[in-house]
């Protein structure tokens, strides 16, 4: 893991002191402070140097306004410090792209108003602490293999399935990342052709990366709706994912179609991934990993697609629910409070 902890450029005013100015000197403990930057809220999370939760705070995000996003971002560690009486050491944020290039400026955000901006820079200038950003993926996968659902595994691939698809590779308790930031991004691989052919969907699906038909586009949420309405085209109605399950458990035949196409192109698009990776676990995050059975759907497909069939990777539910990638990005930061990552439940 990188720091840019040092003076750059920003592109962010420093806040008035009457705003943000930093509390007088409190006290230090080994706190760890993380950041979930999403799409529609902003959540703080503080906990203790084994896991306990200390503070927890969500807000709206202002999702169009970048320098909005860094202030509320500011107010909210400001807000948790007053609360605790503690001063914040570093900072974790999990954010919806990828930190790249010497200032860590994000790239491939579907937060769009973040791409090209300095984030870490820009929060190190005002907080005057280390802030370490991370892809929120990797944060979900940081989270799980630490204290979560693949706690006891080596090698761990972490997956959200929301509002877009994402994910990340955690070997030995330590996050991987290449030369590109992109480990673990296999929601923009092209769907397998074969899942097209047997379902006769001949439609190609346009991705907001530039791409056509990347598996995104089908195991997002809107790409759950865009799949019931080519199976249901007699209705001009667009159904969420929490619609559509909702309606297929009434009976609806073509919801029914549409989730089992799902866990088919789950299953086969994972399959690449075991291919590849041969990871312990697999742990899925994100508001279709809520799916009813889905790992035990998954699972089942599994070995009608992997190579050798004979298919030992486990699948799970992160165990920390919507709050493994706030819990990641907390993580994030024991390396500068001298805590090891190996053993949280181990500090006394």
């Amino acid at each position: 893991m990188r720091s840019i902890f040092k003076p750059l450029e920003s592109s962010v005013k420093q806040a008035p002191k009457a705003g943000f100015s930093r509390p007088p000197r409190l006290t230090v403990q080994p706190f760890q402070f993380g950041i979930d930057l999403g799409g529609t809220k902003t959540e703080l999370i503080v906990l203790d140097r084994v896991g306990r939760t200390q503070f927890k705070q969500r807000v709206p995000t202002p999702a169009s306004h970048y320098q909005a996003i860094v202030q509320a971002i500011v107010s909210l560690v400001r807000q948790a410090e007053t609360s605790l009486g503690v001063t914040a050491q570093a900072l974790g944020v999990g954010a919806p792209g990828t930190p790249f290039g010497l200032d860590g400026r994000l790239k491939n955000a579907n937060t769009t108003c973040l791409i090209g901006q300095p984030l870490a820079t820009d929060l190190q200038n005002l907080l005057a602490i280390p802030v370490i950003v991370e892809n929120d993926a990797n944060c979900l996968v940081l989270s799980e293999a630490t204290d979560g659902a693949a706690s006891g595994a080596n090698t761990v691939f972490g997956v959200i399935l929301g509002t877009g698809v994402g994910g990340g590779l955690v070997v030995n308790k330590q996050l991987v990342n290449g030369p590109n930031r992109i480990t673990g991004e296999w929601g923009h691989n092209p769907l397998p052709r074969w899942f097209k052919q047997k379902n006769a969907m001949t439609s190609r699906r346009q991705c907001y990366c530039g791409l056509e038909d990347c598996i995104e586009t089908y195991l997002s949420g809107q790409g759950l709706s865009l799949t019931y309405k080519e199976l249901n085209r007699a209705s001009d109605e667009t159904l969420t994912a929490k619609d559509i399950v909702q309606t297929a458990q009434s009976g609806d035949e073509a919801a029914r179609v549409a989730i089992e196409h799902y866990f088919d192109a789950l299953s086969q698009s994972l399959a690449t991934v075991i291919n590849v990776i041969d990871p312990d676990i697999i742990v899925f995050g994100g508001g279709l990993s809520q799916l009813p059975s889905l790992c035990a759907s998954v699972q089942a497909r599994l070995s009608g697609h992997v190579f050798g069939g004979d298919v030992q990777t486990r699948l799970a539910v992160a165990t920390h629910g919507d709050s493994s990638g706030v819990r990641g990005a907390a993580w994030l930061t024991r390396p500068y409070l001298g805590q090891s990552l190996d053993h949280p439940h181990d500090q006394t």
